[in-house]
């Protein structure tokens, strides 16, 4: 019989469900030293980031996989490389909202409805036009980025206008320049 029992005390307890335990959208006290306004705000600013941060995520995977033509290799590494540094965004974005006592937007469901990068095509792309896609996405979030900057700290919320300055701002901001320059039409061996 203790034998029996055992075995069945280490058996998985699947399909379970349960009540959702805090709702999208509100945020939760805890002591960050700011008002429950700032925090919700700063929650609603940062999810919009993050569901743009995490379609310009996809963005890059997908033209990193899809890429053609004589620069292939460059680009492949690069959008790879930009790729890890937005996923690394995603990740920054979603915890501080998380910190503030909010829910970061976590199914890819959801963040389809919240972005405002549109959609690319299903196929391939020429190249320039996967690379002018890119481009749009980071002026997307560089504009939002800015705007929710200054409101959030308008708010008293040094830490997340610290987050969007130093790392969603300039990381988008290094990244446009490195993409941008793919696309000036420049002779590669006469001058």
């Amino acid at each position: 019989m203790t034998q029996q029992k055992a075995r069945s005390d280490s058996q998985p307890r699947l399909h379970q469900h349960g009540r959702e335990i805090q709702a999208y959208g509100t945020v939760r006290q805890l002591p960050v030293a700011l008002s429950y306004d700032a925090r919700m705000y700063s929650c609603e600013r940062l999810n919009r980031v993050l569901a743009d941060t995490r379609i310009l995520y996809s963005l890059y995977k997908k033209h990193h996989w899809l890429m053609r033509g004589p620069t292939f290799y460059q680009l492949h590494l690069l959008l790879d490389k930009h790729a890890d540094e937005q996923v690394a965004l995603v990740d920054m974005v979603a915890e501080r909202i998380q910190t503030l006592g909010g829910i970061a937007v976590g199914d890819p469901r959801h963040v389809a409805e919240l972005t405002r990068i549109p959609r690319p095509p299903d196929g391939a792309e020429e190249v320039p036009a996967m690379l002018s896609r890119l481009l749009e996405a980071h002026e997307t979030i560089l504009i939002d980025a800015h705007d929710a900057a200054a409101r959030v700290a308008e708010g008293g919320d040094d830490g997340s206008n610290d987050l969007l300055v130093s790392n969603i701002i300039r990381t988008n901001e290094l990244q446009t320049w490195f993409v941008a320059e793919h696309l000036v039409d420049t002779p590669v061996v006469v001058a």
